[in-house]
């Protein structure tokens, strides 16, 4: 039985007009949280850490900024969106003493809840809210008068509203536009990992990566291995977005569609999807979300290895000089270990 999915029409707006909100974190999520609520109504405050350099770029967008705990104890509604690593020191310190019986606790990703690592208080409500898509598309897409999708589920239900009021901060949010889907902090967490690592960040990365190597490796000159492997995969994945496989293979030629059907079996083929089956097992049984989180207590040593690796590579080298010679594609320089990078990945620093 297909999932229902809800639209506007299903909810009642002034829910979400009649709370307080505090967004925790200014970055990737949590500014088009802001922006897009506060456009619809909402009262809304930004809580940031002292100091936080996102303040003036919250304050200049004609948003209220807090402290943490000053943000949480004004707020019926404390929606966290800084990154799940930060997130439980974050509630402990700042946050946990202002959970009163009547508020809510919001999240945009499941992780905390899910993994136990945050223990919401009793009486309160503690929802969910998770647009599929990255902040700046949650915000560009709501200017724009569409929305962004979004999965919603409640985790403790203490008022017998905290269906109604996740609903309601969808709506806010611009979710409503496209439809929000109810599932639980399990399934949403479980399989956003997996969609992340399988798919549409390590799958396909090192897929890209692999395919240009392998150009190269046959003497193809590394530009047009770049066209072939990076460049035109947008072009696919927008296909694929606006009608499925099915549209992508119509908009190809024969040509294309034939090496589709006969190819990408030997690519992805039974050993991939085993080793996908890992993964997910891993991430169901909690090993991932360990090591994660020991990787990180621990001063992130391997991340900042495998990071340095990856940005390195030479696709990266060769693509930056390409983009830059097409400025009708906005293109954009990350410094992965600077302030950009961080605020661009949702840090409340």
């Amino acid at each position: 039985m297909a999932a229902k999915m809800y639209y506007e029409k299903d909810v009642d707006p002034s829910i979400i007009r009649g709370r307080k909100v505090a967004i925790i974190g200014y970055g990737s999520q949590g500014h088009a949280h802001a922006l897009n609520l506060k456009e619809s109504g909402v009262q809304v405050v930004v809580g940031l850490r002292e100091g936080s350099k996102s303040a003036a770029k919250a304050e200049a967008a004609g948003l209220t900024v807090k402290s943490i705990a000053d943000a949480a104890k004004w707020a019926d509604v404390i929606m966290m969106t800084m990154p799940d690593t930060e997130q439980k020191a974050t509630y402990n310190d700042h946050i946990k003493r202002y959970m009163k019986a009547g508020k809510a606790l919001a999240f945009a990703h499941g992780f905390n809840i899910h993994f136990g690592r945050i223990k919401p208080a009793e009486g309160t409500d503690v929802g969910m809210i998770a647009p599929k898509g990255p902040g700046h598309l949650v915000r560009s897409v709501y200017v724009s008068g569409g929305g962004v999708p979004a999965l919603f589920a409640v985790g403790q239900e203490a008022t017998g509203t905290a269906r109604a009021r996740v609903m309601a901060y969808a709506n806010g949010l611009g979710c409503t536009r496209a439809g929000i889907m109810e599932t639980t902090f399990k399934d949403e967490t479980e399989s956003d990992l997996f969609g992340e690592q399988a798919v549409l960040c390590g799958g396909t990365a090192q897929l890209v990566k692999s395919a240009w190597e392998t150009l190269v490796e046959a003497g193809y000159d590394p530009e047009l291995a770049y066209f072939e492997t990076m460049h035109e995969l947008k072009l696919i994945v927008d296909l694929m977005y606006r009608g499925g496989l099915d549209f992508m293979r119509f908009s190809v030629s024969d040509t294309a569609e034939w090496g589709d059907y006969t190819s990408g079996p030997r690519i992805i083929d039974a050993s991939v999807k085993a080793r996908m089956k890992e993964v997910l097992t891993e991430i169901q049984d909690g090993t991932f979300a360990k090591r994660w989180i020991a990787e990180d207590e621990a001063g992130r040593p391997e991340y900042k290895r495998l990071r340095a690796a990856n940005s390195g590579h030479p696709i990266e080298k060769v693509g930056k000089a390409l983009r830059h010679q097409m400025t009708f594609l906005n293109p954009v320089e990350v410094d992965m270990d600077g302030a950009q990078g961080a605020a661009e990945k949702g840090a409340a620093k």
